[in-house]
């Protein structure tokens, strides 16, 4: 069940996010990863969350580490964030945000959780 890594995102970021995804998207579709969600909080001071999944809706370890290792000299480069950061790069998981339309047509008569941002 393959799909298109570049399909529209329904949830889209705003202010730094928005840039961070920016950044983000290409490097991770260029990897063979389609970007879930962008989320800057602040645990352990201030931490940017970014999660993806390739083709067929995985991603395991070593997907991350990979994405990490890719992004990580963009970032530095770039310096959208004007502090120090943790980046936490991960799976959307079992609890994983409905984006595309693949997304919610995959998970038809199950529960959701609606949540206002």
């Amino acid at each position: 069940m393959s799909f298109d890594l570049k399909e529209k995102r329904y949830i889209k970021e705003t202010g730094v996010e928005s840039r961070i995804a920016a950044i983000v998207e290409p490097v991770a579709n260029d990897l063979g990863y389609a970007l879930v969600r962008i989320k800057l909080t602040q645990e352990n001071g201030c931490t940017l969350q970014i999660m993806a999944e390739d083709a067929n809706g995985n991603f395991n370890i070593t997907d991350c580490e990979k994405l990490s290792k890719d992004l990580s000299p963009v970032l530095d480069v770039e310096d959208p964030i004007d502090r120090e950061y943790h980046l936490e790069v991960s799976s959307p998981g079992i609890d994983r945000p409905l984006v595309r339309a693949r997304d919610f047509a995959a998970f038809i008569g199950f529960e959701a959780k609606i949540e206002a941002q």
